[in-house]
């Protein structure tokens, strides 16, 4: 009797057989191989802000830019801040120097408003662009809006410069969001519902050519130019075929 015990030990065919957690037929070999402890998976998959940031990565990534250069300003002295703005204008002295990188990092300072606004109103319209026509398309869109309007206005103003008309500047204060933001809020109305485009687009351009007419400053000239080029940008197939795919049914 012992002698057929031990066999059926041997065998895999005794009441000790399938217990050996080595052996890997248990419940605790189950839990190992699915490594489905309490906390390990992944926190993106359950966190919607997590979710939605990885999705809108340019968004976030510009908005961390202009939240990290607000905070870095604000802790600076109003002379120290004047002069980070006076060097990243892009106006026409520095075109002419060859500091053309001006048109890039203006683009990184909120001017004109709370940048707590300006940077939400980025998060807000850059983020339903990428959302809509992802990350290539929507920085596509705002990147030729803010570097169209800022080479048509300060050629613009460099042609009033050579022709010697009264009023042009050559060291202008050029920085700030707002020609991207201002194109990319266009195309998104000019692609978005009909009701959107039937009343959005026309009273968005009627503030934008109020704006101009109150203070003929050079960015309203250059909202007014970023407001067509957004138009233009909404024009082409590329971004058409984008929104058009991803509209909601």
């Amino acid at each position: 009797m012992r002698d057929r015990l031990d066999a059926r030990r041997h065998t895999g065919n005794g009441p000790d057989a399938g217990t050996d957690p080595d052996a890997g037929t248990g419940p605790a070999a189950g839990t190992a191989r699915t490594g489905d402890t309490p906390g390990a998976a992944g926190t993106t998959g359950r966190n919607p802000l997590l979710r939605t940031a990885a999705r809108l990565r340019l968004t976030t990534v510009y908005v961390a830019l202009l939240t990290a250069t607000a905070a870095w300003l604000a802790s600076q002295s109003h002379g120290e801040r004047a002069r980070f703005v006076r060097h990243n204008s892009s106006n026409v002295h520095h075109m002419e120097v060859g500091k053309w990188w001006t048109m890039f990092t203006s683009g990184l300072v909120v001017d004109g408003v709370p940048a707590w606004a300006g940077i939400t109103a980025v998060a807000v319209v850059l983020g339903a662009a990428e959302w809509r026509w992802g990350p290539a398309r929507a920085g596509a869109v705002f990147l030729f809006g803010h570097l169209g309007a800022t080479l048509l206005t300060e050629g613009a103003m460099w042609a009033m410069l050579a022709t010697r008309i009264p009023g042009a500047l050559s060291h202008a204060r050029d920085v700030g969001i707002s020609y991207g933001l201002v194109a990319t809020a266009t195309c998104l109305l000019a692609l978005g519902p009909a009701r959107l485009r039937r009343y959005g687009l026309p009273v968005l351009a009627l503030a934008l050519a109020s704006a101009w007419a109150l203070d003929q400053e050079l960015a309203d000239a250059g909202h007014l130019v970023a407001f067509l080029l957004g138009v233009l940008a909404s024009r082409t197939s590329w971004v058409r075929a984008r929104a058009r795919a991803r509209a909601p049914r």
